[in-house]
This record gives structure tokens, C-alpha cells and sequence, in this order.
């Protein structure tokens, strides 16, 4: 069975991951989703040093909270009643508490093979103060994860970009691009970025991409190399000079500090590409 979580807030993003998610799973047989719907808990006010004055607002925040519960349970059970006897298995979840933490525990709890995640994408302030639950779940979860943004029908998924250095090329990462290639019907673009700080000849990033193709029988893959400032840049750049469907990475689970000095490019591509954005945590 193929297993499918679908984090879900009931937002037009979450709408669309849903959506692709069903259209996915008409493609496979045996499948099942499991929609997780997450509920932050208002934090509860103290009184005042003088009494009175702040009660009144935490017995409003829990009236509120307890109506939103039994208004988010009636909309799942409604959604799940809409996906009975269908190809596919449904199930709704609800979790209370911080959304990217109930999401990694979901995802640790149900091993699921694939994690579908709408996203706004954030920038400026807000993007390096915070970072979106979308981005801390691509650094973190196990599975691969596709990033969705806007409405997309799996079967135009014609082109996918895959971006490496393929200077450590990884089987798992492989074995999951050619199932992804093979479950769409797909034609690869297996391209390597140059950038001023880090450049190469054409000659050499050619070489090692058909080294990467012929290691683990590629078909149906174009070799390319692009120049761009950086590499997130001319990742995004070349998916959509070529008109992409879908871009395809590797990402590493640096957290912390080191993190934050190198930054991770898989991430920044996931929080500013308009297409979807599959990718896979390796291991550092």
C-alpha cells in the first residue's frame, strides 16, 4: 500500500494539495490517504497582578476554540463520507498543538511514502525570521515530500527537472526519481547549475550527469547545464525556460546553527518556485 499524508488547514493551498493528491492516487492502486488537520491551542491568559480584567477573554478563547473543534470535526467527517468506497483508502486526523511538530509526529507515526503539502511561500522578514511548516518539514521528514502551490493535474507532469551536483550520487534518490518518471510518464532534465563561486567546465558537469545516467539506466533524460548567479536562481530559471512541470532535489537535515550559516537550497527553491517541488532528505 502506498501511503499518502496530506496536511490540511482548509486553506485554498491545502484545497489544491488535496486535490492532487486524489488525481495521484487514481494513477496507483492500493492507496491510501490520510488527511491531518491540525488545531493550535490558544494560550491560556493569566489574571492580572490587580484582579479581573483578562478572565472574560480566556473563557471567550475557549468558547471559540471548543465551537471551531466541533466545526472542523463535522467538516472532516463530511470530507471523508464525500471518499468512502472510492479506489483509494481515506482517513481524516485531528491534532492538537504546534503544526510542524504534530506534522513530524504524523509523519514518524504512520510512515507514510509520500507527504503533499500546499504552500504560500513566504520572503523578506518573515522568510528568515520564521520559514514556513512546509520548509521545516522538507529539511526534516523521511519521505519524499511534494510542495504544492497552485492548482496541478499530476497528468501534465511531462518534465521534471532533477538538480544535483552528482558529485555523491545516491541509489535511493535514483530508484525514487525513475518511480517518479515512471508513474507520470515523464521526461528527465538532469541539470547541473554553474555559478561564479562555483564554476566548472561544461565538459566536466556533463560527464559526471552521464556518469549518474548510465550508473543506475536512465532513459528518456536530457543532460543540461545552466549558468546562473546561484544555484537556487538558475534552479528555478531553468524550469522555467524549459517550461517545467515539476522540479525534483535532494535536501540534507542540517538544522541550527550550521544551518543557518549555509542555508539549504532545496529549501529556498520550495519557498519561491511557482511549479511543485518534490524532494527527498538525505542524510549529511
Amino acid at each position: 500500500m502506498t501511503k499518502v499524508l496530506v496536511p490540511f488547514d482548509f486553506s485554498e493551498e491545502a484545497q489544491n494539495a488535496l486535490d492532487f493528491t486524489l488525481a495521484f492516487a487514481s494513477k496507483l492502486d492500493n492507496v491510501s490517504i490520510e488527511v491531518l488537520h491540525v488545531l493550535e491551542i490558544p494560550a491560556t491568559t493569566s489574571m492580572g497582578t490587580m484582579g479581573g480584567g483578562e478572565m472574560m477573554g480566556d473563557i471567550e478563547n475557549q468558547i471559540f476554540f471548543v465551537e471551531l473543534m466541533d466545526k472542523r470535526k463535522k467538516q472532516l467527517s463530511d470530507l471523508e463520507a464525500t471518499h468512502q468506497n472510492k479506489p483509494y483508502a481515506f482517513k481524516s486526523t485531528i491534532k492538537l498543538g504546534n503544526a510542524f511538530k504534530s506534522i513530524q509526529s504524523s509523519i514518524l507515526e504512520e510512515d507514510p511514502d509520500l507527504v503533499v503539502m500546499g504552500s504560500k511561500g513566504s520572503s523578506g522578514l518573515e522568510e528568515v525570521l520564521i520559514g514556513s511548516n512546509t520548509e521545516k518539514v522538507v529539511r526534516t521528514a523521511r519521505c519524499p515530500v511534494v510542495t504544492i502551490k497552485s492548482k496541478v493535474n499530476p497528468s501534465d507532469l511531462k518534465k521534471i527537472v532533477f538538480a544535483s551536483d552528482f558529485r555523491s550520487n545516491s541509489a535511493e534518490i535514483a530508484a525514487r526519481l525513475k518511480r517518479l518518471q515512471h508513474i507520470f510518464g515523464a521526461e528527465i532534465f538532469l541539470v547541473i547549475v554553474n555559478t561564479p563561486g562555483n564554476f566548472e567546465t561544461t565538459r566536466e558537469s556533463i560527464s559526471r550527469i552521464k556518469r549518474f545516467a548510465k550508473e543506475f539506466r536512465f532513459e528518456n533524460v536530457k543532460a543540461e547545464v545552466y549558468n546562473s548567479t546561484s544555484e537556487e536562481n538558475g534552479i528555478i530559471e531553468f524550469a522555467e525556460d524549459i517550461d517545467a512541470d515539476l522540479i525534483a532535489m535532494a535536501t540534507s537535515g542540517r538544522t541550527g546553527f550550521l544551518h543557518l550559516i549555509t542555508g539549504s537550497i532545496a529549501e529556498d527553491v520550495v519557498n519561491h518556485a511557482k511549479r511543485p517541488v518534490w524532494t527527498l532528505r538525505v542524510e549529511d
